[in-house]
């Protein structure tokens, strides 16, 4: 499938050009500079100007009593708000829509299908996490080291799939972000006075339902099969071979999957699942904090 935003002005192909050259060979990042440049300049734009915008008109009151760090975390998320639903769209609608993302239906087609469609998916889910990167780095005070271990290690995922790299995977991965706007919802609640509702209640029980559902089973799963198939690339003679386009076939020229690559893949995944675990002991521990009375207040 074509790439619905078209193609990249030349200008900004060869400013992207030396990237997709050795060692990086990010071979389709040419193709797509224009849609990571308007991701990071969009969501830039929407966390900078349209968020305190939005907030300062529609609850000025509130908005003005707001601290600093409560105003970087409400224009954190709306961004994410906005991004989660734009992305999860994309995906859903590509991985229904788009055969050739997975090529022949192989490990080498997951491993290294591609398309133009799938490849805008990329850029823009890049544009966002180099957004996100740099707003934990402005912010490092607010947003933590966390935040900015789970920005960098979505980013390097992301921008190996300019190989192309695990384009399929990289839209499987990116179901994550289902579970986003029911988070941002659980917190915007919290910060209008709506904490214990039963508003918060019902949205902090679809929230644990698409977390767990969307991040850990959805992204376990997908994790062991990636490994899976990670381990064939790697130890494979002939990844040139099958139906998985011409782009894969130059992305593979080495014949197997470079273990340095791999391993970085591997290692930022890995991270990403721990990081999901820990975060839905905590988002349990913090809907139980709210809802469930301590025994002191039962009797």
């Amino acid at each position: 499938m074509r790439d619905p935003l078209g193609p990249c002005p030349a200008f900004l192909q060869d400013l992207a050009a030396p990237l997709a050259g050795a060692p990086l060979r990010l071979t389709t990042l040419p193709l797509h500079a224009h849609e990571v440049l308007f991701g990071f300049i969009f969501y830039t734009t929407i966390s900078q100007v349209l968020s305190p915008f939005l907030c300062s008109y529609f609850i000025p009151r509130l908005h003005h009593s707001f601290n600093r760090r409560t105003r970087v975390n409400w224009d954190i998320h709306v961004t994410s708000f906005i991004q989660s639903t734009l992305i999860c769209s994309i995906a859903l609608w590509l991985l229904v829509n788009d055969p050739e993302v997975q090529g022949d239906g192989s490990w080498k087609g997951r491993i290294w299908g591609y398309s133009g469609a799938a490849g805008m998916a990329q850029a823009l889910a890049g544009g966002y996490f180099m957004w996100d990167v740099v707003f934990c780095l402005l912010y490092f005070d607010v947003q933590g080291i966390g935040a900015l271990m789970h920005g960098i290690s979505a980013l390097l995922i992301t921008m190996m799939g300019f190989r192309p790299f695990a384009n399929y995977y990289g839209l499987a991965f990116i179901l994550y972000e289902l579970s986003t706007p029911f988070l941002n919802i659980h917190w915007f609640l919290d910060k209008v006075g709506l904490t214990g509702s039963s508003v918060q209640l019902y949205n902090g029980l679809l929230l644990i339902a698409m977390f767990g559902s969307c991040r850990l089973v959805w992204g376990t799963y997908q994790s062991f099969n990636i490994y899976s198939d990670l381990w064939k690339a790697v130890q494979n003679t002939d990844a040139s071979s099958g139906s998985v386009g011409d782009f894969a076939k130059e992305a593979a020229r080495d014949d197997n999957l470079p273990l340095v690559l791999a391993s970085v893949y591997l290692a930022s995944n890995t991270l990403l699942i721990v990081l999901n675990y820990y975060w839905f002991w905590k988002m349990i521990e913090a809907v139980t904090k709210r809802f469930v009375k301590p025994k002191a207040e039962r009797h």
